[in-house]
């Protein structure tokens, strides 16, 4: 009986209070092959709805950075007040449909459990760093209505599949075999997917980043603004490329302040 009960309780633990610090399920719980998961860190207890983030970590789709680009911003987020979810996309291996069907269920998955987590589902984004960032960009833009973000946070995000100014890398892991398809490279250059559906969006990024070149966030940023996106463009003067949530990046106090003062503008905090 003592056993039972033990069971229980570790039963319940793992899939009941919103007061631990934080969950991990199973993205498609009904295929053993799917490694997909998220990771929930919730914000302290409160009596109002908390707005809630989807993060995608980066890594070009061969990998994920999934500490500073995903687990360490979430727990600032949640310090924040906001139920910040860590996504453990599939790498696509050339299967470009199931990084973002993964991003795509993890935000249902949140907006169906807002009941249980205290979630305000009009004010659940996305974050996107890298790769990750160009991901967060294709659930922006490219997702059914229904799990379109409510607005974005990129973090130098490969943007556009143009070869002159693409992150060679990331374009080859999504498309593999179909990286040269005229139809596929328009459709992930998601600075041509913007419409009038795209959410508000901040992007930050390092005016000395050579992995990701600068370009990409211009010509998104650009093309929200030809379609009254609200959106702002902060590049900071050195850092290079993937510096996430890494303390010793030197304007590490200032992105954060930047973000929650944009939060408050577009009404989120």
């Amino acid at each position: 009986m003592k056993r039972i009960f033990l069971s229980l309780c570790t039963f319940a633990s793992c899939v009941c209070s919103p007061a631990q610090t934080m969950q991990s399920f199973k993205l498609w719980p009904d295929d053993n092959a799917s490694d997909a998961e998220i990771f929930v860190h919730y914000p302290s207890a409160s009596d109002s709805l908390s707005p809630a983030i989807l993060i995608c970590p980066g890594g070009g789709y061969e990998w994920l950075s999934i500490d500073h680009e995903g687990h360490d911003m979430a727990k600032w987020y949640a310090s924040q007040g906001f139920v910040a979810v860590v996504l453990k996309y599939r790498l696509p291996r050339g299967n470009h449909t199931i990084p973002l069907s993964d991003a795509e269920k993890a935000i249902a998955f949140i907006r169906d459990n807002a009941g249980k987590w205290n979630v305000d589902t009009h004010k659940t984004g996305v974050v996107g760093s890298s790769a990750g960032g160009h991901l967060a960009a294709s659930l922006s833009n490219l997702a059914a209505p229904q799990n379109r973000p409510d607005f974005a946070v990129l973090y130098y995000p490969v943007i556009s599949f143009d070869d002159s100014i693409t992150h060679k890398g990331s374009k080859n892991n999504l498309l593999g075999k179909n990286s040269d398809d005229a139809t596929l490279v328009n459709r992930y250059s998601l600075e041509k997917q913007v419409d009038d559906n795209t959410p508000p969006t901040f992007l930050l990024l390092s005016d000395d980043d050579k992995v990701v070149l600068p370009a990409n966030s211009i010509r998104y940023y650009s093309a929200l603004k030809n379609k009254n996106i609200p959106a702002s463009l902060y590049v900071f003067p050195a850092g290079g490329h993937g510096w996430g949530f890494q303390p010793n990046f030197l304007y590490h106090e200032e992105s954060k302040t930047l973000i929650l003062k944009w939060l408050e503008e577009i009404k989120i905090k």
